[in-house]
């Protein structure tokens, strides 16, 4: 079982302070435009709380998935108490898995204000970029949906294999076939985490645009 979580962190740039460069309604509709993005970085917080904790379980699963291994069938009663503990921590990466997909979903509702501010933006570059970069979350929400279904499946599967381990009827060819096909469910994991994590780096970069191209002078620039 691979460990396939990695940091994914919306930056917050609330520590940085700021000058608003224009007219009144500009400077309105830009803190609002402000204000509204950074309310999805708060949604997100605890999105990002459940990376370490699942980061440390599934390191945890995998020393007892290789000790397993390394016992075989013959220790049949050590196997299944390794193979409960294993059980166990599935549950706890679900819960950790739910956590993480409500404040995602939380971030969705947050981030529908950004949307309809974008169509009160009179400047045409501040539209195009707030456009790109409404395109590029819309992306990672899908992306995400699609991680979260590869990673429920990964669960319900490695569950599946710790049951047929505890099983002292099963074959060797049984345990393989599983095997092979929960690496192939772990790959789309993989891939749909390496998607996430590439839209989280576009989003940043493009967030940053934005807030330059509408009047945000950042003190650190």
């Amino acid at each position: 079982m691979l460990n396939v979580r990695m940091n994914r962190i919306i930056f917050s740039i609330f520590a940085i302070s700021f000058l608003l460069i224009g007219c009144v309604s500009k400077e309105e509709t830009t803190e609002r435009m402000y204000r509204a993005l950074e309310n999805v970085v708060k949604a997100e917080e605890v999105f990002e709380e459940q990376q370490e904790p699942l980061v440390k379980l599934e390191k945890k699963e995998k020393e007892i998935y290789d000790r397993i291994m390394e016992l075989g069938m013959k220790q049949h009663d050590e196997l299944v108490k390794l193979a409960d503990e294993a059980l166990s921590i599935i549950e706890q990466r679900r819960d950790h898995l739910q956590k993480e997909i409500d404040s995602i979903n939380d971030s969705k509702i947050e981030f529908k204000q950004v949307e309809d501010i974008k169509n009160e933006i009179d400047d045409t570059e501040q539209k195009k970029k707030a456009s790109e970069l409404i395109e590029i979350m819309r992306n990672r929400y899908k992306v995400h949906n699609q991680l979260a279904k590869e990673y429920r499946s990964a669960l319900e599967n490695d569950k599946e294999l710790y049951l047929m381990l505890k099983n002292e009827s099963v074959s060797y060819e049984q345990l393989e076939e599983h095997v092979t096909n929960l690496n192939t469910i772990y790959q789309l994991v993989y891939d749909a985490n390496e998607k996430f994590n590439a839209l989280t780096v576009q989003y940043n970069a493009k967030k940053l645009e934005f807030y330059k191209e509408a009047g945000l002078k950042l003190e650190n620039d």
